[in-house]
């Protein structure tokens, strides 16, 4: 076939990401640790948010979404690639990189793969929030988690029974943890009057009890200012509340600078690449 003959490129890597006007660099630290991971596989790193994508426009700064950046991989003649689903749950942003990936498989000559997201399978996502948990708690002082999950606004999604799993297996590994979410399943508006309910009972038993809250965002962007500070705020009008301290070094809690969720991301390359026979 002619055609195939302009696909005389190796593997190429694309990262899917939603992307952030306040956090792009998180994403680009995240692209270089995937560098080094696959030394020699060409990296290149999409975003899926056009908002994000037109207000970095405004400011000088040139990105493209992935249809765009998958297009462009084709047209350079990679024969096989792999979209990683830089995403925390196989809801809405996930499934709408699915059926791009299923529409380029229309007409593009390219083997082209799709990773999994960051809690998909049970195994991995138990392992980590455990981690996750054990790592935050401090077990010299009483402390609520409050995890704040961002959520969809709609329940008739596939991929919510990642969310309800992650929501569940929290709080059942310890009594002193709590979620809600954004503008999801339980979203704080709706039922803060119960957490302050739950917080002040448990308050009144430990009055040293502090809460924490966790979001579970991969990057402090927006969410970070606009919803995580205020919750916290909201919360300190009756409890010691704080949002936790990141485990990366940096200022704001994040999930993509983790150790052991980059680990995760790169494993499902990996295993992307083992069923292109190339491991």
């Amino acid at each position: 076939m002619k055609r195939y003959r302009h696909y005389n490129k190796g593997t190429a890597i694309i990262l899917s990401c939603f992307g952030s006007v306040i956090e792009q660099d998180r994403y680009f630290s995240f692209e270089e640790y995937i560098k080094k991971a696959f030394k020699n596989i060409d990296i290149f790193t999409a975003f899926s948010s056009k908002m994000v994508i037109k207000e970095l426009e405004k400011e000088g700064q040139t990105y493209k979404n992935l249809p765009q950046v998958m297009a462009d991989v084709d047209m350079l003649g990679y024969k096989r690639y792999i979209v990683v689903s830089v995403n925390i749950f196989p809801t809405d942003e996930h499934e709408v990189l699915v059926r791009i990936v299923k529409g380029f498989k229309n007409f593009s000559l390219a083997n082209i793969r799709y990773t999994n997201p960051l809690l998909h399978k049970t195994k991995e996502t138990s392992l980590y929030l455990k981690h996750l948990d054990e790592t935050i708690r401090n077990s010299e002082e009483h402390i609520i988690n409050l995890y704040v999950i961002h959520g969809v606004p709609v329940l008739n999604l596939g991929g919510l029974e990642s969310v309800s799993y992650t929501a569940d297996f929290l709080k059942m590994i310890d009594e002193n943890n709590l979620t809600c979410s954004l503008e999801g399943e339980f979203p704080f508006y709706a039922v803060k009057d119960a957490i302050k309910k739950e917080i002040l009972k448990r308050t009144k038993e430990r009055p040293d009890t502090k809460v924490q809250v966790v979001p579970m965002l991969l990057v402090s962007g927006n969410h970070y200012f606009k919803d995580m500070i205020e919750i916290c705020e909201e919360i300190g009008e009756y409890c010691n509340s704080s949002i936790v301290s990141p485990l990366d070094g940096s200022k704001k809690f994040n999930l993509l600078g983790q150790d052991e969720v980059r680990e995760i991301f790169k494993s499902n390359i990996e295993v992307e690449i083992k069923k292109l026979g190339l491991l």
